[in-house]
């Protein structure tokens, strides 16, 4: 070896929530001075492998991308909470159970640091106790294993072998908190841990400030189908109903919080559909159909009283 530093950025492959990537990291440990004069007169004394085994013993007892450095169940130094708190997760309701088909992706086979996973065929009677952790505003924004946008402030998790999509309870057994969420991820493959969630649902369940804790998870059966609504917008005179846009947004996550938010204020008839316009997907919630006049007036008067917004009247000709 010459007199210049041992290369201390180290490249470590990590997988989580269905994403590979690559991270560099700089680790102190490993920035050696150039050698003395007395160090050349003794490196007869040390051949490579000796200086190689030593840089590995300190790469591995003092870099922070190891397990042993997220104890306590901190978070990776570019992960965590957003820059603001986000919305008060009193106005978050829980996911709400519906019939859905698999995720065309995320279901099949997989391996992860050489360990090989399975999905589950189905969710029913799925009952487990485990370590729940959460993930934040490194990956909000990007695509989960079921090809979604991850939204750190929807109610969803990452499950190692569940069926994409899956709805679970996920209960603190510290202080007895319940959650239910919408399984549409694959993780976590650290530490042993069962669930990973979003950070809004991490919130409800209070364990952003801890980082970890011990819960329950168990499936919940949808009582309902949810049927999509097509928009109807055909020639013709007579309009017999409309429907009352509450929203349009490109994160899933944020639809199925307002649908939500309208379900618990008495709404019925909503539903949520999904709508290209030019190379965007975007995620609509409506009421409906109603009938023009007094039935579609109160609905817009709700609706407006509910979320402050005025609703987009959608109409439906015949």
């Amino acid at each position: 070896m010459d007199g210049q530093a041992i290369a201390s950025d180290i490249t470590i492959s990590l997988s989580s929530h269905g994403t590979t990537e690559a991270r560099t990291t700089r680790c102190p440990y490993l920035n050696w001075p150039k050698r003395s004069k007395l160090d050349r007169g003794i490196e007869g004394s040390l051949n490579k492998s000796s200086i190689l085994a030593l840089s590995l013993l300190l790469l591995l007892s003092g870099c922070g991308y190891f397990e042993q450095a997220r104890r306590d169940g901190a978070y990776f130094e570019d992960d965590g909470p957003p820059s603001d708190m986000g919305p008060d997760p009193s106005t978050i309701s829980d996911a709400v159970p519906v019939i859905e088909p698999l995720s065309r992706t995320g279901n099949k086979p997989y391996t992860v640091f050489g360990v090989q996973y399975r999905p589950l065929k189905s969710a029913d009677g799925y009952r487990e106790k485990g370590t729940a952790s959460w993930y934040g505003r490194k990956f909000h924004g990007r695509r989960t294993s079921s090809g979604e946008v991850y939204d750190m402030y929807a109610m969803t998790a990452a499950h190692k072998t569940l069926p994409l999509p899956t709805y679970v309870k996920v209960r603190n057994l510290e202080t007895g908190a319940e959650i239910v969420v919408r399984v549409n991820d694959r993780g976590p493959f650290l530490g042993g841990r069962l669930i990973d969630l979003s950070y809004m649902a991490a919130r409800k369940l209070g364990v952003v400030a801890t980082g970890t804790g011990r819960v329950e998870v168990m499936t919940v059966t949808p009582r309902t189908a949810s049927v999509p609504v097509q928009e109807i917008v055909v020639s013709g005179e007579q309009v017999d109903s409309v429907f009352l846009q509450a929203g349009s947004f490109r994160l899933r996550g944020n639809a199925e919080a307002l649908r939500h938010q309208l379900a618990d204020n008495g709404l019925a008839g909503i539903t949520l559909t999904k709508t290209w316009v030019g190379d965007t997907l975007y995620y609509r919630v409506r009421v409906g159909p109603l009938s023009r006049g007094k039935a579609a007036d109160q609905g817009l008067e709700r609706i407006r009283a509910i979320t402050g917004v005025e609703p987009r009247i959608v109409e439906v000709r015949h």
